[in-house]
């Protein structure tokens, strides 16, 4: 315990000592609000819940323990954006008279002691106050309480097995779908499937303290927390000891730009960044598996055919690439920064490359949405509409981030690497690039319905478009205003 209080001290020290601390002030303050904010629509959630089933022929409590597995999934699927896998520059700490064992299983306490595992208690516990206090009292409210914090906490260290697995290779993305896969067509194939029942009984052991359901559920946490230690002390010795291989096996030199002259070079230096880091291909595989699957279940299934869902998968699919990359533009160039600066209009030129470039990658979504299209699930002229709308007015807003991005984004994080989170600003601008066409569309089509939106979109779009070498020079000379602090911050925050 002793190693966790210190190592836990190390990291708030390395936190406030990194130059970033103090320019990310806004991004701490609109965590914090955003926190407060779930929590309380969490609790109105959980009232809401208990008093909608408070009169009904079955207790609401057994409602909602037959339900339990929903929410278990649904909280695996919202750590993706929101947890990352627990990092710590173990590397100085191995070459000390430390056990290797004790340096990861602080990080796994580190990562059970997280703040996620206790959000769904805002949910859980004003849910239990309202219909188990009447049977069983405070003490069956507390360990109801402390049984879906346990089951928060087994969720937690699922996660973190197939996230781990996943940041190694996207190819481990099949074991969730396989797990939550057999548990659907157990639930729902058989007329009377058996685990509903259990469901019900593990929440009913819970509020009874039963021992034997407690431990079981402590029983599967630690066979998780023993799998991820083996897992990730596995990866960080073989990561550490790794030999890197530099003879060259296959180089793509990208000869068809080459008659784009020095745009074409810089085209060619983000298809290279793309395709070969870590960090980009991962997210890049991400993005495509995403986009593919909401397209896919769009297409031949009945589950998205409301037009609310139908809206957000045409906006985040054109939307998705944009934020992914341009959110942290300039980032990924702040590892070689100086390299940049050292010609003439060099940053102007990149910006253009990359304009072009991310413009005509918004033909893969559209590409990829050819299925909802041919089912008529989606209209072809609301693609066209959206895809020319992204390129010209979103990524508008996404570039100017290029004038206040400084901080370096690592292209290859690794599980000793401590990860280098957004900005709030990015994190603002992010938000704002899909939620506000989210907004745009309900409003435009309410009013003027989908074919003039989609006329209204491609008009507005193509005026950025054709205006782009105007705006990407001032987004370039305002850049080139701030390069000394922006360059400052780059170098700060290099890992």
């Amino acid at each position: 315990m002793n190693l966790f209080i210190e190592l836990r001290k190390h990291g708030k020290l390395a936190a406030k000592r990194n130059p970033m601390y103090e320019k990310n002030k806004f991004g701490k303050f609109w965590m914090y609000f955003m926190a407060v904010f779930w929590a309380g629509y969490l609790v109105f959630f959980g009232t809401s819940f208990a008093f909608a089933f408070n009169d009904g022929a079955t207790e609401a409590y057994h409602v909602l323990n037959s339900g339990l597995i929903f929410i278990l999934c649904l909280d695996f699927l919202m750590r993706f954006p929101f947890q990352k896998t627990p990092a710590q520059e173990v590397k100085p700490y191995l070459l000390l008279p430390v056990k290797r064992n004790r340096l990861i299983d602080s990080l796994l306490i580190r990562s059970g002691l997280n703040g996620f595992n206790l959000i769904w208690l805002f949910f859980f516990v004003p849910f239990a106050i309202i219909s188990i206090t009447r049977f069983y009292g405070i003490t069956g409210v507390l360990t109801y309480s402390i049984g879906i914090w346990l089951l928060m906490v087994l969720n937690n260290y699922w996660f973190l097995l197939c996230r781990t697995l996943m940041n190694e290779r996207v190819w481990w993305i099949i074991l969730p779908i396989l797990a939550y896969g057999s548990i659907a067509a157990g639930m729902f194939i058989p007329d009377n499937s058996p685990l509903f029942d259990w469901s019900v009984d593990l929440g009913e052991g819970f509020i009874l303290g039963h021992l034997l359901t407690f431990t079981g559920v402590f029983a599967a946490i630690v066979v998780l927390w023993f799998i991820n230690r083996g897992l990730m002390i596995k990866l960080i010795y073989n990561e550490i000891n790794k030999v890197e291989d530099t003879k060259v096996k296959h180089v793509s030199e990208y000869k068809f730009l080459d008659r784009y002259g020095e745009i074409g070079e810089y085209m060619r230096l983000e298809l290279k960044m793309l395709l070969r880091n870590k960090v980009c291909k991962t997210a890049l595989r991400t993005v495509f598996l995403v986009v593919i699957s909401f397209t896919c279940i769009l297409s031949f299934t009945e589950a998205y055919d409301g037009q609310g869902m139908k809206s957000f998968i045409l906006v985040y699919n054109f939307v998705i690439f944009g934020i992914l990359f341009l959110s942290s533009l300039m980032s990924y160039e702040g590892n070689y920064i100086d390299g940049l600066m050292s010609r003439k209009e060099s940053i102007y030129t990149l910006l253009r490359a990359k304009y072009i470039l991310y413009s005509i990658a918004i033909l893969i979504p559209l590409f990829l949405m050819i299925p909802a299209m041919a089912t008529g699930k989606l209209a072809v002229l609301s693609c066209i509409g959206w895809a020319v709308f992204v390129a010209g007015c979103v990524y508008f807003c996404l570039f100017q981030l290029a004038v206040y991005n400084n901080r370096t984004v690592d292209l290859n994080a690794k599980m000793t690497n401590r990860q280098n989170m957004g900005t709030g600003l990015q994190n603002l601008i992010s938000g704002a690039a899909f939620g506000v066409p989210l907004l745009m569309n309900f409003m435009l089509t309410t009013f003027f319905g989908p074919t003039v939106t989609a006329w209204i979109l491609i008009a507005i779009g193509a005026g950025f478009i054709l205006t782009s070498r105007f705006w990407l020079k001032n987004v370039y000379h305002r850049f080139m205003k701030r390069r000394y602090k922006n360059m400052e911050g780059f170098r700060d925050s290099r890992q």
